[in-house]
């Protein structure tokens, strides 16, 4: 019997060994992911709002300067998740076939969570979700998916493990950005307890800072009288920032005064009052009224940011006190840039309200959404590197040895699973449920992560809502919908001021020739799998077109 307990006790500690052994071989990830975060709200990406701990992770980690994202919000996810183009999983339209967030990927367009799941991996998901299909049948274990993105202050429409919740009648002291971490926590308290020997993958998609403006009083309060100076004011600020953080080493672009959101919603202008205006006009042409209108709205924008990032702070605590920090991969980014948009939804907006409580409805607007992307141009929507650039933060003690260290090649959310893969050990299966998976357009980001090396690719391929674009090297080619080509050296230009298009018109042809060999590409994969015929092309919506209000 001795000999019996000694084997067994012996068998016992070499899985046990075993395990450990796994867990450790397997780095944990995280990602999180912002929302409607401009290139420039990160204090170490050249912003004023205070973001001690991502500035951290930054600190005793990696910067990306030229990470791009798909200018939208569920395009952004989908890639981001699935290691594809939008569009070559249904999750945006092409010129001949409609789509866009009702689409539905294709039974081999896995995400994340299915390819780690056979090397033991538990995934989590806690926040925004805005990917087809319901979350645990994407492979992850727990969810709580805040459906709810009109209300920061309520959980009412929101889920848990794909179950609806019913808060209570009297729903009090609810902050979905809190939420958000507090289920994020919860979840790594449950893996430390329950499944220690596994890895685990964390998704965490806070909804902030997207509109509604909604923040907390105490951090409103913090910055409500920082912005009186103006957006033109900020941008120069940040901008002398980024020289000297080295995150940029082109100019800052001109504020562009014709251009307002990207859609029109006129009654939404008159519903807010004297104080909104639709375009970034000099901040000297503006009323007092419009001023302090304007500087509250961004007030609150970054109580939002500084919000999150203390949130964040909670998180990273708890992988320190489960001892899963040096081990656990984490990135952070944006899905998109800072937002233009200007609408009422939801339950409407209160003028008499506090700015940023839960009767209010408002939206950064396109002043201070310049602001917030500096050193770029346009916004949220756009394909101009505005609308698709995000910091990218990369931090992971025992696998990157480099600290507060610069990566300039260009990269895209598409290239986040083919790193993780990497990094994992985890591997792709050749087909699905017997349908062949198709090669993915994104490459490891890992060789970075040990040197300031370009990541080596034929381009970089966007479009959204008729906004194009192509980067091959340091060349892009992008139009707005509707309009012609331009084509910008990013190398000297990142701020696309100097368009070449005139001058180099065999360039032009060339890139234009690419994106369309692209198009026609993911185009063909899409008809083959629903079976459609050509039929007219896909329009985007209207960009706003209203005089500015003064």
């Amino acid at each position: 019997m001795r000999f019996i307990s000694s084997l067994l006790l012996s068998v016992f500690l070499i899985c046990l060994l075993h395990a450990s052994a796994t867990a450790a071989s397997h780095p944990n990830v995280m990602f999180i992911l912002a929302d409607d975060l401009g290139y420039s709200d990160l204090g170490c990406y050249g912003g004023e709002i205070e973001t001690p701990n991502l500035d951290g992770l930054a600190a005793n980690g990696l910067r990306f300067t030229q990470f791009y994202n798909t200018a939208r919000c569920w395009p952004t996810r989908g890639a981001l998740m699935s290691g594809y183009y939008a569009q070559q999983i249904h999750r945006d339209a092409l010129p001949e076939i409609g789509g866009g967030g009702q689409g539905v990927r294709q039974p081999w367009a896995r995400l994340l969570p299915d390819f780690l799941k056979p090397l033991g991996y538990r995934s989590y998901h806690s926040g925004k979700w805005h990917i087809d299909g319901k979350v645990l049948d994407a492979g992850f274990d727990r969810s709580l998916d805040m459906k709810n993105q009109g209300n920061f202050f309520t959980a009412k429409g929101n889920s848990i493990n794909d179950v609806p919740v019913n808060p209570p009648a009297e729903e009090k002291g609810y902050y979905a950005t809190i939420a958000t971490a507090d289920h994020a926590i919860e979840c790594l308290k449950d893996h430390a307890a329950n499944h220690r020997d596994q890895p685990f993958f964390h998704y965490i998609p806070f909804i902030a800072p997207h509109f509604p403006l909604h923040a907390l009083p105490e951090d409103i309060a913090k910055y409500r009288d920082r912005y009186l100076e103006g957006w033109n004011k900020m941008r120069e600020s940040r901008f002398a920032r980024q020289k000297e953080l080295g995150i940029t080493q082109t100019t800052l672009s001109q504020l562009e005064p014709e251009i307002g959101p990207p859609y029109a919603f006129p009654e939404a202008i008159e519903k807010l009052g004297p104080g909104e205006i639709n375009r970034p006009l000099p901040w000297t042409e503006l009323t007092a009224e419009q001023r302090r209108f304007q500087a509250t709205k961004m007030a609150i924008h970054a109580a939002m940011v500084d919000r999150m990032d203390q949130e964040i702070g909670r998180i990273l605590a708890q992988l320190k006190a489960m001892g899963a920090y040096d081990n656990t991969v984490i990135f952070f980014a944006s899905d998109n840039g800072a937002s233009a948009e200007i609408m009422v939804r939801n339950g409407g907006h209160d003028p008499a309200a506090a700015p940023g409580s839960a009767a209010t409805y408002l939206c950064l607007g396109p002043g201070f959404s310049s602001a917030c992307n500096t050193p770029h141009r346009r916004h949220k929507t756009w394909v101009h590197e505005g609308g698709i650039s995000t910091p990218l933060i990369a931090h992971w003690p025992k696998g990157i040895r480099a600290k507060n260290e610069l990566r300039q090649s260009p990269a895209h959310v598409i290239d986040i699973v083919p790193t993780i893969l990497e990094i994992t050990g985890a591997r792709k299966p050749a087909d699905w449920q017997g349908q062949p998976i198709p090669e993915a357009p994104g490459r490891s980001l890992a060789p970075a992560f040990a040197a300031d090396v370009t990541v080596p690719r034929d381009s970089l391929w966007w479009l959204h809502e008729g906004n194009r674009a192509l980067r091959v090297g340091d060349w892009k080619l992008v139009a707005a919908e509707g309009t012609p080509w331009e084509l910008y050296d990013l190398k000297t230009d990142r701020a696309e001021q100097h368009d070449l298009a005139s001058k180099m018109p065999e360039k032009v042809q060339e890139l234009a020739a690419l994106w369309q060999k692209q198009t026609d590409e993911f185009t063909a994969l899409t008809k083959k799998t629903l079976n459609l015929q050509p039929k007219a092309g896909a329009k985007g919506k209207g960009k706003g077109k209203g005089k500015a209000k003064k």
